[in-house]
Order: structure tokens, then C-alpha cells, then sequence
């Protein structure tokens, strides 16, 4: 007897809860451009200062909405970005070739996040849990490995260097790093919205034993998922070294959790199975205008995470509310 067939991956259908995230989005903009000093928010040199920097958390929260689409969790970005930075400053070091070295911290970024997609499938554990000892033992790593000393890339790959300009440098007024981040929603957005691996993540993060009795490859979906995330935390490590000019042991702290308050104030569920790519790429975009509206209105900078919590949590509301209106209708 045949399982029955998974229907074809297709957009979520617009309606007024998916339009939040893009109301938010330019109710934001508006917001911060009536109340910053002298209107400097849409300043062009405080853009680009945005689409410089935007990416650095852009990237990881990509793979983050895509893994928690399927149901789980990784708090251990936080320390996957910086280790792989650290192999990168390492290969350069020992005189690995800059575009070798990059294409080396890839796959190691990948291996350590499937190492976390292979404890939770075999283990049954939580992701949370998982996730959150491994990031953990990670960071516990790196700083003895490094002593928590920088260590400067600018001799290896300078802001002229072949690497740097491909990573960190300028299509006219516009940074690269912010095409690539488009580039990857892009990609990422087909392979999640048209295509049948992007249909299973949707059912596994649905309903697991619904998903299993479909014939979806469930273990596969969740591991390749945690895979993708610790790719793209590699990427942004090398691209945000070629920005810095150096590793630092620093890297990426905090990146775990605003990249799961980006996923939800795109209106990424958190019990999974719901969400889409360009509510991410929103969501990102939303929270750094407004950590960087409330620096232009001289908000103390300890004090944004408040104002971001806040902004999380009403969204959350939100969400909520209008998804309980549509489901009863």
C-alpha cells in the first residue's frame, strides 16, 4: 500500500496574518524616521551603515527560521560562529589559500550543527537542551583554545584582498554582504517554498508522526536542517572576520537568541510547521531597526534589549491572536 502523497510545497495563503510582519516592517521605518534626531534614520550614510552590518545576524537567522520550520531549536550559534572564525584565522595561519580556507570552514560549520541534528534524532532529547549544553562546551573550548586573545586576519586577507572584496565590499552604493544576504533568502526561500525537501520540513515541523506515516524522511529533514545552519553561521563568521579585520572570541555572543526573536517577529511559530522566507528576511531587518533607531534616539545601548523583548513578545501576541481569528473562521 502506497503512503499518501505529500501535497506540492506552495506559498501560505495571504491573508492578514501573513501581512504583519510587512506592516511592522514599514510601520518601523516610519516610526524611527519621525522620531530619530533630525530624521537621520533614512540618511543614507545610517543605511548603509544598516545593510553593512544586518547580514552578520541575517545570515544565521536564516538557517535558524528554516530549522525551527521543522521543529527545533540551536542555541549553540552563538558559539559555532566564533569557533569557526577562530579554524579560519587558524587555516590562514598556517598559510591555507583565503578562498580554500573559506570553502574548509563551510563544511566544518555544517558538521557541527549536524553533530547537534544527529544527538537530538538518536536521543529523543530536546533541541533546546541539546543545543544549549553544546554551545555551552563549545565556547568553553574556544576560550581556552584561545586564550580569549584576537587574533588579526588583515595580513592574510586585507580589505583590498581578492576574499574580502567577493565578502565585504561594494557594488556601487551597496555593501556586499547585503546582496549575499538576499541571495541566500533567495535560494533559501526556493528551496523551503518549491521544492519537495521544503514540503517535508513544513510537515515535520507540523505533526512528526504525521509526517513519518507520509513517507518523509524525518531524521534526514532534521539533521540536513541543523546542516544548513551550521553553513551559514561559517559563512557569516568569515564574512563578518573579513569585515573586523580579525577573530575575536566574542563573535556572534547573543546572536542565538536575537536570531530566534528575528525568526518570531517574522512570524516563524515556535511550535514549528509555520512561517516563510520573507517573513525572516523581514523579521531580521525589523529588529536591527530597531536596535539601530533606538541608538539614534541616544537610548542607553544596555537598554535596547528591553525594548527588543518588548517588541517580541507583542508580536507573539499578535500573531496569536490573528491566528486564532482565521482558525475560527
Amino acid at each position: 500500500m502506497q503512503s499518501p502523497a505529500l501535497p506540492r510545497p506552495r506559498f501560505e495563503r495571504i491573508n492578514l496574518g501573513s501581512l504583519i510582519t510587512p506592516i511592522a516592517f514599514l510601520l518601523a521605518i516610519f516610526l524611527f524616521w519621525l522620531l530619530s534626531p533630525g530624521h537621520r534614520f533614512l540618511d543614507p550614510r545610517n543605511l548603509a551603515a544598516m545593510a553593512k552590518l544586518t547580514p552578520d545576524l541575517g545570515v544565521v537567522a536564516l538557517g535558524v527560521g528554516i530549522l525551527m520550520i521543522c521543529g527545533e531549536f540551536d542555541l549553540s550559534v552563538a558559539s559555532v560562529l566564533p569557533l569557526t572564525s577562530y579554524i579560519f584565522a587558524q587555516l590562514l595561519i598556517a598559510g591555507v589559500n583565503p578562498f580554500l580556507g573559506f570553502l574548509i570552514v563551510l563544511p566544518c560549520g555544517a558538521l557541527l550543527c549536524l553533530l547537534n541534528g544527529v544527538i537530538v534524532v538518536r536521543t529523543g532529547l530536546p533541541s533546546f537542551i541539546v543545543t544549549l549544553s553544546t554551545m555551552m562546551f563549545w565556547r568553553g573550548f574556544l576560550y581556552v583554545e584561545s586564550g580569549l586573545m584576537p587574533i588579526s586576519t588583515l595580513r592574510y586577507v586585507p580589505p583590498s584582498s581578492p576574499l574580502a572584496q567577493m565578502l565585504t565590499g561594494q557594488i556601487g552604493p551597496v555593501p556586499v554582504q547585503f546582496v549575499w544576504y538576499v541571495i541566500l533568502a533567495i535560494v533559501l526561500g526556493i528551496m523551503l517554498h518549491l521544492s519537495k525537501f521544503g514540503n517535508w520540513i513544513y510537515a515535520t515541523g507540523s505533526n512528526v508522526d504525521a509526517a513519518r506515516a507520509m513517507g518523509v524522511r524525518v531524521p534526514f529533514t532534521k539533521m540536513t536542517c541543523f546542516a544548513i545552519l551550521g553553513a551559514l553561521c561559517a559563512f557569516a563568521a568569515v564574512m563578518q572576520s573579513a569585515r573586523l579585520g580579525q577573530f575575536a572570541a566574542t563573535q556572534g555572543i547573543g546572536f542565538d537568541l536575537r536570531a530566534i526573536a528575528a525568526v518570531v517577529v517574522g512570524g516563524v511559530s515556535l511550535r514549528g510547521g509555520v512561517g516563510n522566507m520573507v517573513g525572516i528576511a523581514l523579521g531580521v531587518f525589523i529588529i536591527q531597526i530597531i536596535d539601530n533607531g533606538l541608538i539614534l534616539m541616544q537610548v542607553p545601548v544596555y537598554g535596547i534589549n528591553t525594548f527588543i523583548g518588548i517588541a517580541v513578545i507583542i508580536f507573539v501576541l499578535v500573531n496569536n491572536a490573528v491566528n486564532r481569528q482565521f482558525s475560527g473562521q
